[in-house]
Protein backbone atom coordinates (compact mmCIF):
# COMPACT_ATOMS: atom_id res chain seq x y z
CA UNK A 1 0.00 0.00 0.00
CA UNK A 2 2.79 2.49 0.77
CA UNK A 3 4.77 1.86 -3.02
CA UNK A 4 2.07 3.86 -5.09
CA UNK A 5 1.88 6.32 -2.20
CA UNK A 6 5.67 6.35 -2.58
CA UNK A 7 5.76 7.11 -6.21
CA UNK A 8 3.06 9.44 -6.00
CA UNK A 9 5.76 11.63 -3.85
CA UNK A 10 8.29 11.19 -6.55
CA UNK A 11 6.22 12.65 -9.14
CA UNK A 12 5.48 15.68 -6.91
CA UNK A 13 9.09 16.62 -5.96
CA UNK A 14 10.49 16.52 -9.68
CA UNK A 15 8.73 20.03 -10.65
CA UNK A 16 9.73 21.46 -7.40
CA UNK A 17 13.15 20.67 -8.25
CA UNK A 18 13.24 22.12 -10.98
CA UNK A 19 11.88 25.20 -9.35
CA UNK A 20 14.16 24.81 -7.00
CA UNK A 21 16.54 24.77 -9.69
CA UNK A 22 15.56 28.22 -11.03
CA UNK A 23 15.24 29.43 -7.77
CA UNK A 24 19.28 28.79 -7.50
CA UNK A 25 19.84 30.95 -10.50
CA UNK A 26 18.20 33.73 -9.57
CA UNK A 27 20.08 33.90 -6.46
CA UNK A 28 23.05 33.02 -8.56
CA UNK A 29 22.04 36.09 -10.93
CA UNK A 30 22.26 38.42 -7.56
CA UNK A 31 25.40 37.17 -6.39
CA UNK A 32 26.45 37.60 -9.86
CA UNK A 33 25.47 40.94 -10.22
CA UNK A 34 26.52 42.27 -6.56
CA UNK A 35 29.82 41.12 -7.46
CA UNK A 36 30.18 43.19 -10.49
CA UNK A 37 29.84 39.76 -12.69
CA UNK A 38 26.88 41.23 -14.99
CA UNK A 39 27.16 38.84 -18.14
CA UNK A 40 26.93 35.82 -15.55
CA UNK A 41 24.11 37.54 -13.67
CA UNK A 42 22.30 38.08 -17.37
CA UNK A 43 23.56 34.41 -18.51
CA UNK A 44 21.71 32.78 -14.94
CA UNK A 45 18.59 34.69 -15.31
CA UNK A 46 17.91 33.09 -18.80
CA UNK A 47 18.86 29.71 -17.39
CA UNK A 48 16.07 30.42 -14.80
CA UNK A 49 13.82 31.10 -17.42
CA UNK A 50 14.59 27.26 -19.03
CA UNK A 51 13.43 26.17 -15.23
CA UNK A 52 10.66 27.90 -15.32
CA UNK A 53 9.52 26.60 -18.68
CA UNK A 54 10.59 22.65 -17.73
CA UNK A 55 8.53 22.57 -14.08
CA UNK A 56 5.30 23.75 -15.32
CA UNK A 57 5.29 21.69 -18.28
CA UNK A 58 6.62 18.24 -16.63
CA UNK A 59 3.93 18.74 -13.61
CA UNK A 60 1.32 18.43 -16.64
CA UNK A 61 2.39 15.92 -18.34
CA UNK A 62 2.90 13.69 -15.31
CA UNK A 63 -0.49 15.02 -13.75
CA UNK A 64 1.64 16.00 -10.67
CA UNK A 65 0.33 19.95 -10.09
CA UNK A 66 -1.01 21.06 -6.76
CA UNK A 67 -1.42 24.50 -5.32
CA UNK A 68 1.44 23.89 -3.56
CA UNK A 69 3.79 23.50 -6.55
CA UNK A 70 1.56 26.77 -7.38
CA UNK A 71 2.35 28.87 -4.82
CA UNK A 72 6.28 27.97 -4.47
CA UNK A 73 6.57 28.25 -8.47
CA UNK A 74 5.18 31.98 -7.92
CA UNK A 75 7.75 32.69 -4.83
CA UNK A 76 10.62 31.37 -7.07
CA UNK A 77 9.64 33.35 -10.56
CA UNK A 78 9.36 36.92 -7.92
CA UNK A 79 12.85 36.16 -6.95
CA UNK A 80 14.45 35.22 -10.15
CA UNK A 81 12.70 37.12 -12.96
CA UNK A 82 11.37 40.13 -10.50
CA UNK A 83 14.14 41.00 -7.76
CA UNK A 84 16.93 39.26 -9.51
CA UNK A 85 17.24 41.58 -12.94
CA UNK A 86 16.11 44.54 -10.87
CA UNK A 87 18.94 43.82 -9.30
CA UNK A 88 21.21 43.40 -11.97
CA UNK A 89 19.70 46.55 -13.57
CA UNK A 90 20.33 48.43 -11.06
CA UNK A 91 24.12 47.62 -10.20
CA UNK A 92 24.93 47.41 -13.91
CA UNK A 93 23.60 50.46 -15.50
CA UNK A 94 21.11 52.40 -12.97
CA UNK A 95 23.67 53.42 -10.01
CA UNK A 96 25.10 56.52 -11.94
CA UNK A 97 21.29 57.92 -12.19
CA UNK A 98 21.10 58.32 -8.37
CA UNK A 99 17.51 58.25 -6.90
CA UNK A 100 15.84 57.78 -10.28
CA UNK A 101 17.85 54.26 -11.13
CA UNK A 102 17.04 52.95 -7.02
CA UNK A 103 13.30 53.97 -7.99
CA UNK A 104 13.33 52.43 -11.63
CA UNK A 105 14.47 48.97 -10.21
CA UNK A 106 12.18 49.32 -7.15
CA UNK A 107 9.48 49.76 -9.69
CA UNK A 108 9.96 46.66 -11.68
CA UNK A 109 10.35 44.62 -8.76
CA UNK A 110 6.63 45.81 -7.17
CA UNK A 111 5.33 45.39 -11.04
CA UNK A 112 6.84 42.12 -10.87
CA UNK A 113 4.82 40.97 -7.64
CA UNK A 114 1.84 42.75 -8.45
CA UNK A 115 1.60 41.25 -12.21
CA UNK A 116 2.54 37.50 -10.70
CA UNK A 117 -0.33 37.88 -7.56
CA UNK A 118 -3.17 39.05 -10.42
CA UNK A 119 -2.01 35.98 -12.87
CA UNK A 120 -2.40 33.96 -9.49
CA UNK A 121 -5.83 35.41 -8.92
CA UNK A 122 -7.05 34.98 -11.55
CA UNK A 123 -6.09 31.55 -12.47
CA UNK A 124 -8.09 30.50 -9.63
CA UNK A 125 -11.07 30.64 -11.50
CA UNK A 126 -12.37 27.60 -13.39
CA UNK A 127 -14.34 29.43 -15.63
CA UNK A 128 -13.16 28.00 -19.32
CA UNK A 129 -14.11 31.14 -21.31
CA UNK A 130 -11.16 33.20 -19.79
CA UNK A 131 -8.65 33.32 -22.23
CA UNK A 132 -5.51 30.79 -22.05
CA UNK A 133 -3.99 32.46 -25.34
CA UNK A 134 -3.07 35.55 -23.92
CA UNK A 135 -1.62 37.34 -21.00
CA UNK A 136 -2.48 40.07 -19.17
CA UNK A 137 0.48 42.43 -19.28
CA UNK A 138 4.05 41.21 -20.04
CA UNK A 139 4.88 38.01 -18.19
CA UNK A 140 7.70 38.62 -15.78
CA UNK A 141 9.78 36.21 -17.21
CA UNK A 142 10.02 37.46 -20.22
CA UNK A 143 10.39 40.77 -18.98
CA UNK A 144 13.30 39.51 -16.98
CA UNK A 145 14.67 37.72 -20.40
CA UNK A 146 14.16 41.40 -21.98
CA UNK A 147 16.93 43.12 -19.63
CA UNK A 148 18.87 40.24 -19.36
CA UNK A 149 19.22 40.08 -22.81
CA UNK A 150 20.02 43.97 -23.03
CA UNK A 151 22.42 43.42 -21.08
CA UNK A 152 24.63 40.42 -22.84
CA UNK A 153 23.83 42.64 -26.21
CA UNK A 154 25.59 46.10 -24.54
CA UNK A 155 28.59 43.33 -23.76
CA UNK A 156 28.80 41.89 -26.59
CA UNK A 157 28.90 45.18 -29.02
CA UNK A 158 30.83 47.01 -26.83
CA UNK A 159 28.66 49.52 -25.22
CA UNK A 160 28.52 48.68 -21.54
CA UNK A 161 31.45 51.24 -20.74
CA UNK A 162 29.02 53.83 -21.64
CA UNK A 163 26.25 52.15 -19.07
CA UNK A 164 28.39 52.28 -16.00
CA UNK A 165 29.60 55.52 -16.62
CA UNK A 166 28.30 58.95 -14.90
CA UNK A 167 29.67 60.92 -17.26
CA UNK A 168 28.78 58.85 -20.43
CA UNK A 169 25.58 59.61 -22.53
CA UNK A 170 24.15 59.13 -25.45
CA UNK A 171 21.31 57.28 -26.29
CA UNK A 172 23.03 53.51 -25.08
CA UNK A 173 23.31 54.91 -21.62
CA UNK A 174 19.38 56.00 -21.28
CA UNK A 175 18.10 52.65 -22.99
CA UNK A 176 18.31 50.54 -19.85
CA UNK A 177 16.64 53.30 -18.01
CA UNK A 178 13.98 53.67 -20.27
CA UNK A 179 13.61 49.94 -20.74
CA UNK A 180 13.35 49.52 -16.67
CA UNK A 181 10.41 51.58 -16.52
CA UNK A 182 8.59 50.74 -19.83
CA UNK A 183 8.84 46.90 -18.59
CA UNK A 184 7.40 47.44 -15.23
CA UNK A 185 4.46 49.45 -16.40
CA UNK A 186 3.61 46.46 -19.35
CA UNK A 187 3.80 43.75 -16.74
CA UNK A 188 1.06 45.55 -14.61
CA UNK A 189 -0.85 46.94 -17.65
CA UNK A 190 -3.86 45.31 -19.64
CA UNK A 191 -2.14 44.90 -22.92
CA UNK A 192 -2.45 41.43 -24.49
CA UNK A 193 0.09 39.05 -25.14
CA UNK A 194 0.01 36.22 -27.04
CA UNK A 195 0.62 32.96 -24.72
CA UNK A 196 1.37 30.80 -27.93
CA UNK A 197 0.22 27.77 -25.61
CA UNK A 198 -2.44 27.55 -28.83
CA UNK A 199 0.47 27.56 -31.52
CA UNK A 200 0.13 24.73 -33.85
CA UNK A 201 1.93 25.72 -36.85
CA UNK A 202 4.46 23.27 -35.64
CA UNK A 203 2.37 20.60 -36.28
CA UNK A 204 0.53 21.58 -39.32
CA UNK A 205 4.02 22.33 -40.97
CA UNK A 206 6.61 20.23 -39.31
CA UNK A 207 9.28 19.99 -41.94
CA UNK A 208 9.29 24.06 -42.15
CA UNK A 209 9.57 24.33 -37.94
CA UNK A 210 12.58 22.38 -37.88
CA UNK A 211 13.98 24.00 -40.63
CA UNK A 212 13.00 27.28 -38.80
CA UNK A 213 15.07 26.05 -35.56
CA UNK A 214 17.76 24.79 -37.02
CA UNK A 215 18.43 28.52 -38.52
CA UNK A 216 17.22 29.50 -35.23
CA UNK A 217 19.94 27.50 -33.23
CA UNK A 218 22.46 28.54 -36.02
CA UNK A 219 22.07 32.04 -35.22
CA UNK A 220 22.61 31.81 -31.71
CA UNK A 221 25.58 30.12 -31.94
CA UNK A 222 26.87 32.47 -33.82
CA UNK A 223 25.80 35.56 -32.05
CA UNK A 224 24.13 34.47 -29.32
CA UNK A 225 23.82 37.81 -27.74
CA UNK A 226 22.59 39.91 -30.82
CA UNK A 227 19.82 37.04 -31.34
CA UNK A 228 18.32 36.98 -27.91
CA UNK A 229 18.18 41.03 -28.25
CA UNK A 230 16.43 40.85 -31.66
CA UNK A 231 13.78 38.10 -30.36
CA UNK A 232 13.34 40.44 -27.57
CA UNK A 233 12.64 43.33 -28.98
CA UNK A 234 10.21 41.58 -31.64
CA UNK A 235 8.44 40.03 -28.90
CA UNK A 236 7.59 43.67 -27.29
CA UNK A 237 6.65 44.65 -31.22
CA UNK A 238 4.04 42.03 -31.10
CA UNK A 239 1.82 43.80 -28.72
CA UNK A 240 0.58 45.31 -31.28
CA UNK A 241 -0.81 43.09 -33.31
CA UNK A 242 -2.09 40.49 -30.41
CA UNK A 243 -3.66 43.29 -28.49
CA UNK A 244 -5.91 44.54 -31.30
CA UNK A 245 -6.49 40.54 -32.23
CA UNK A 246 -7.79 40.44 -28.59
CA UNK A 247 -10.10 43.45 -28.84
CA UNK A 248 -11.53 41.81 -32.34
CA UNK A 249 -11.80 38.51 -30.10
CA UNK A 250 -12.98 40.56 -27.49
CA UNK A 251 -15.86 42.42 -29.31
CA UNK A 252 -17.10 39.21 -31.42
CA UNK A 253 -18.09 37.50 -27.88
CA UNK A 254 -15.30 35.24 -28.39
CA UNK A 255 -13.28 36.39 -25.23
CA UNK A 256 -14.15 37.59 -21.95
CA UNK A 257 -12.32 39.91 -19.64
CA UNK A 258 -10.96 38.75 -16.25
CA UNK A 259 -12.42 41.32 -14.42
CA UNK A 260 -16.12 40.09 -15.85
CA UNK A 261 -15.73 36.65 -14.01
CA UNK A 262 -14.11 37.23 -10.73
CA UNK A 263 -13.35 40.49 -8.91
CA UNK A 264 -9.71 41.62 -8.25
CA UNK A 265 -10.40 44.58 -6.10
CA UNK A 266 -8.85 44.34 -2.46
Amino acid sequence: MNEPKNRGKGVYILPNLLTTGGMFFGFYAIMAALSGQFENGAMAILVAGVFDFLDGRVARAMNATSAFGKEYDSLADFLSFGIAPAVLLHQWALVPFARVGWAAAFLFTVCGALRLARFNVQHYTQDERVSKRYFQGLPTPAAAGILSATVLFYVEMGFSSDVGSATGDGLWRWLPLFLVFTLGILMVSSIRFRSFKDFSWHRKRPFLSQVVVVVFLAMMTIHLAVTLFVVSIAYLSSILHSHREYQKLLAEGKEIEEDEVKDLSV
